[in-house]
């Protein structure tokens, strides 16, 4: 974590206002209830050592997409109890994030207190990466902290322009992810196994290009795995019984040579679990590749020879990449594949010989499933940032922040 600027490199914080880029874009209900505070708790620990410094913390997070207007629905008022409660310390709201009322709520700021602003998407500069807002926003500040990394691949004004405007760090959310993200992508121990999963070949065309120059073993799984299979030759696999893309059978084609130039082994689906019906409980069976029916089923997971290739390939493997689910996990008993692997993976995590990281909000809904969320060394809440970093680009949110 050499290259990023951190908490440690700001020096003496007593007495200093920080702007903390907190993720606070959480679910709420119909009645504006937050659902599940994950993204809030995790933010937590950076506020706490902040405030033991002695630094005066004002958090700023975008919440739903109001686009550039204010709109009640969309405040972070809602959000100010759920972090008080978290924090354990009084929490003010501000409804604005600049401006005369933000100046005044910093200046009367009480030493065990933290200010929240409001939405930064009430403003449409925000998303611009406006650097005149920017200047406005970081005014009342005297050090910029980010911890939304899951932001961190747009250029928005909080994100940027405002990091160029003060000294500015990593906070420890932030720190944690991207040292996660390196050990498992960039320096991972060797061999390294991806896990890539998704209803289409054509959304995760960027990613498998990348994986297949840095992975040892690349399984390929969900509907995308369809299109890999039609192009390696199975011909039991139509657009009546799968999710098979025919217009990308040639890039598929493509990414198979990529990777066998790279020394990269993709491993696919031996056999399948097909279904009459798209829905939980409906009448299903498993079938080798050659048995796959031509209409009338759908394939919805793979089956117990796919399984156990998975994991007699995990058994020798050091690092564990993972980004999308082996079938339709929200369905069960289609979620049995996706279970037993990630089940696998995480007995191999929790006796040593496995580092696992995942990330993708289907894959972060997959793992939960599974019963293995915290049994993995690290599951990322970034959903577009873990997607691009994996596909080897450069996030401008993070890229601010090096030294």
């Amino acid at each position: 974590m050499t290259e990023y600027k951190t908490i440690k490199d700001l020096g003496d914080l007593n007495g200093k206002v920080v702007m903390l880029r907190a993720d606070l874009n959480v679910p709420v209900d119909e009645n504006l209830k937050v659902t599940n505070t994950a993204r809030i708790d995790r933010t937590v620990p950076t506020i706490k050592l902040l405030m033991e410094k002695g630094a005066k913390v004002v958090v700023i997070s975008h919440f739903g997409r109001p686009e550039g207007k204010g709109d009640m629905r969309n405040s972070l008022s809602h959000i100010a109890k759920d972090l008080e409660k978290s924090l354990g310390k009084h929490v003010v709201f501000v409804d604005d994030c600049i401006g005369e009322k933000v100046e005044n709520a910093v200046k009367n700021m009480k030493q065990d207190e933290v200010l929240l602003l409001e939405n930064l998407r009430f403003y449409n500069e925000e998303k611009k990466g406006d650097e005149a807002f920017a200047k406005e926003l970081v005014k009342v500040a005297d050090v910029y902290v980010s911890d939304a990394f899951s932001t961190a691949h747009r250029a928005h004004a909080s994100m940027v322009a405002a990091a160029k405007e003060r000294p500015a760090a990593m906070g420890l959310l932030m720190e944690e992810e991207v040292n996660a993200l390196s050990k498992g992508l960039n320096n991972p121990e060797r061999p390294l196994m991806a896990v890539v999963g998704g209803s289409k070949v054509s959304t995760k065309l960027d990613l498998l290009n990348n994986l297949v120059k840095k992975v040892d073993k690349l399984v390929i799984s969900g509907g995308m795995a369809h299109t890999f299979m039609k192009a390696s030759g199975v011909d039991t696999v139509n657009e009546a019984n799968s999710l098979v893309q025919m217009d990308m059978i040639e890039t598929a084609k493509e990414i198979m040579a990529t990777a066998k130039a790279n020394g990269c082994e993709i491993i696919l689906p031996k056999d399948v679990v097909v279904s009459k019906e798209f829905k939980a409980d409906a009448e299903h069976k498993t079938v080798d590749l050659e048995h796959i029916p031509a209409e009338g089923w759908i394939l919805m997971d793979v089956g117990a020879k796919t399984i156990a290739s998975i994991n007699a390939k995990l058994d020798e493997c050091k690092t564990l990449v993972w980004n999308g689910p082996l079938g339709v996990f929200e369905l069960k008993p289609f979620d049995k594949a996706t279970n037993e692997v990630a089940a696998h993976a995480a007995e191999l995590t929790q006796g040593g010989k496995l580092l696992t990281v995942a990330g993708g909000g289907d894959t972060v809904s997959a793992l939960a499933n599974a019963g293995v969320e915290k049994k993995f060394s690290y599951i990322s809440t970034a959903g577009g940032a873990f997607l691009e970093w994996m596909e080897g680009k450069e996030l401008p949110g993070v890229v601010v922040l090096k030294k």
